[in-house]
């Protein structure tokens, strides 16, 4: 019993230092998010998707949605339907990044979306945005490349976030088409950086294990393939 009291209050240290880390990465902006007036992409995009691996795909998800609703609070924004909904994408790309036999369901996720964009009027003229997201699906025949896992997990993200966008903010269909050489270069740039975010995570994480021999089993160092 104490020794299971040991670890959960270890594991809960570094579920706090993600979650602490998580908020720091969504202060730092990496680029504008167009139609949307002042608003950035953060360094966020980059980190959040990783702490699926080192948290487990639930513990991960949840210290992602922790952050993003402390940062709310941070910025004392008000919670509303549309609001929480938002908070979605980055979820369920810790959970895709994270997760390994379960991957195939996390891979519905875009399909459905795409249905849903095509039923709203202006996706159905530009119908076609939404082939982007079928690179979740195709990520799973490389579920051991961190890049191409990197690819699912951004993409996923950016089919729900395009998805509620649609539905909430007024948008032409001239505006979707010019956005899409834009989001070929926008997530490749974040597949990037999540992948170059692992591997960092990975080294400093296998390194304080060596340090600090008593820290492992709190985390997850390597990647969750599965059969």
């Amino acid at each position: 019993m104490l020794s299971f009291s040991k670890d959960l209050g270890k594991k809960l240290v570094f579920f706090a230092a993600f979650v602490s880390i998580a908020i720091i990465s969504y202060k730092i902006n990496f680029s504008p998010i167009i139609g949307a007036e002042k608003q950035y992409f953060t360094f966020f995009q980059f980190f959040a998707p990783i702490t699926g691996t080192f948290l487990g795909p639930a513990l991960g998800a949840l210290a992602v949605l922790f952050a993003q609703l402390i940062n709310y609070f941070i910025l004392g924004k008000a919670f509303d339907a549309i609001g929480l909904l938002r908070l979605a994408p980055m979820i369920f790309a810790a959970a895709y990044f994270g997760s390994a036999k379960r991957r195939i369901y996390f891979a519905i996720i875009p399909l459905a979306c795409m249905l849903i964009f095509a039923m709203h009027p202006i996706g159905s003229k530009v119908w076609f945005y939404t082939l982007y997201w079928l690179i979740p699906l195709a990520s799973l025949r490389f579920k051991k490349s961190v890049f191409f896992r990197s690819l699912g997990a951004t993409f996923t993200a950016h089919a729900i976030g395009s998805t509620l966008w649609l539905y909430t903010v007024p948008m032409p269909a001239n505006a979707w088409i010019v956005l899409i050489p834009i989001v070929a270069f926008e997530r490749l740039m974040f597949a990037g950086g999540i992948t170059a975010s692992y591997y960092a995570f990975s080294y400093a994480l296998s390194k304080l294990e060596v340090a600090m021999p008593s820290v492992k089993g709190c985390f997850q160092t390597k990647l969750a393939v599965g059969e």
